[in-house]
């Protein structure tokens, strides 16, 4: 019965070979997922400036178009990404009672690490009167920016995707 008993449970050497292993396994898997989650946002910060960037151009169009009024000294880019989500009334429109809506809703930027702050307020405005090296914002809203910290996995800083 002895030589039974002996023979049911592990050893220490089994055991600290089995921990060594798992610990081996979690310090490869921990890095994998933070680069995980790193591209997830990433990814989602390439199709939020694409949005807005969209709905800037198609503002733009439509006041090339004559379907925004255009008013003289004036970039012809909207006045703030609110504009974009609220609408503006469609000129060529019968009545003038239709409005033209850019966007549903201004898309946060995932990487701005302020969750308290508006929507809008995660994003840098340059001005279409502002140097690219150089954004500021101004009158207009002519191209956003993300206003977070840090590189990309590609090694490009942030503020100039």
């Amino acid at each position: 019965m002895n030589k039974l008993s002996a023979k049911r449970g592990f050893t220490l050497i089994e055991m600290v070979v089995t921990v060594a292993i798992i610990s081996l396994l979690a310090t490869v898997a921990l890095p994998m997922a933070e680069i995980t989650v790193q591209r997830s946002k990433e990814s989602e910060l390439r199709v939020a400036l694409r949005e807005i960037r969209n709905a800037l151009d198609a503002y733009k169009q439509a006041l090339d178009e004559g379907r925004i009024p255009k008013q003289a000294g004036k970039s012809g880019y909207p006045p703030s990404l609110k504009v974009l989500v609220d609408g503006v009334t469609d000129e060529s429109s019968p009545g003038k009672k239709v409005k033209i809506y850019f966007l549903r809703r201004i898309p946060r930027d995932p990487t701005f690490p302020d969750p308290t702050r508006p929507d809008d307020e995660s994003w840098g405005k340059r001005s279409y009167a502002s140097s690219y090296d150089a954004p500021e914002q101004g009158e207009d809203v002519f191209d956003v920016y993300s206003l977070a910290p840090g590189v990309g996995l590609n090694g490009i800083a942030y503020k100039n995707w």
